[in-house]
């Protein structure tokens, strides 16, 4: 089974900075894409970055100059550096990523989601 852990969720204070890191396990023949979303409470789960195998990347307007996303490493996994961070930043964030898995001869992609990290920004 493909797992994606996160870490890296917490307390920060305003204009401070946060590391979040999801990484990707399990029977994995590749990953195609792996990202993050957010979702406040009362509001809809929104993209904030994401990025592909060939490393292409895109963030939401609301966090660009602020975020930055790596490439998927070897180990599969992503990190996506915060910083300047505001109070409307605070949300469970979620990574998710579209993922090969199975064997060469009998494989499936599949989304995946992490069961979210809680980033709480406060002012």
């Amino acid at each position: 089974q493909v797992q994606l852990v996160e870490s890296g969720g917490g307390l920060v204070q305003a204009g401070g900075s946060l590391s979040l890191s999801c990484a990707a396990s399990g029977s994995i023949l590749s990953v195609e894409d792996m990202g993050w979303y957010r979702q406040a409470p009362g509001k809809q789960r929104e993209l904030v970055a994401q990025i592909t195998s060939d490393g292409r990347t895109i963030y939401a307007d609301s966090v660009k100059g602020r975020f930055t996303l790596s490439s998927i490493n070897a180990e599969n996994t992503v990190s996506l550096q915060m910083n300047i961070l505001k109070s409307e930043d605070t949300a469970v964030y979620y990574c998710n990523a579209y993922i090969l898995s199975g064997t060469t001869s009998l494989k499936r992609g599949d989304i995946y989601w992490g069961q979210g990290t809680q980033v709480t920004v406060s002012s």
